[in-house]
């Protein structure tokens, strides 16, 4: 005799809307938290959050990608947690990563260094090589268009943060 299930542990549930409540939840949380899109843009941050939740379910194998997700998050965050522990202990516990008063280049420099140390300690954590790095970024078809993408949004950030700037600053002076 088969083992009696409740509905809720059909595979309409456990494949693709539990996954999907659960994107969009987590989507619509961060957009209304951040205010990336303005203040009061509640339905614009649920728009948002249903179309990441439909791309989630659209992926062909989405829950090795969010398995993936969360194993880089992890080692993300502890790599993170020690790079933080490690800068109370240079800077005496008594500045902050983050200072508001200091100026703009020592903060964007504080920011790429640890970027650069995510990035070598997750390498260092998987084992993987710089080398081989290197050859699956440049060395590949995709590798072109990938990077002329990559450096055509960053221009376009950029941008917006130099106008961005330049408007709270009260550029029109």
């Amino acid at each position: 005799m088969a083992a009696a299930t409740i509905f809720l542990q059909n595979t309409i549930f456990t494949s693709f809307i539990f996954p999907f409540f659960l994107v969009w939840l987590i989507a619509f949380g961060i957009l209304q938290k951040t205010n990336i899109l303005g203040e009061k843009q509640a339905q614009l941050n649920a728009l948002i959050s249903l179309v990441i939740g439909f791309i989630l379910i659209s992926a062909f194998n989405y829950s090795a990608v969010i398995n993936n997700l969360v194993l880089f998050l992890s080692i993300g965050l502890v790599i993170v947690f020690v790079t933080f522990l490690l800068w109370g202990f240079v800077s005496g516990g008594e500045s902050r990563l983050w200072d508001p008063k200091a100026p703009g280049a020592i903060r964007i420099i504080m920011m790429v260094v640890l970027f650069i140390a995510i990035i070598i300690g997750v390498f260092w954590a998987f084992g993987i090589s710089l080398g081989s790095v290197s050859n699956l970024l440049f060395n590949q078809v995709w590798s072109q268009s990938f990077w002329t993408n990559v450096i055509f949004i960053v221009l376009i950030g950029f941008a917006l943060a130099v106008v961005l700037a330049a408007s709270k600053g009260g550029g029109n002076k």
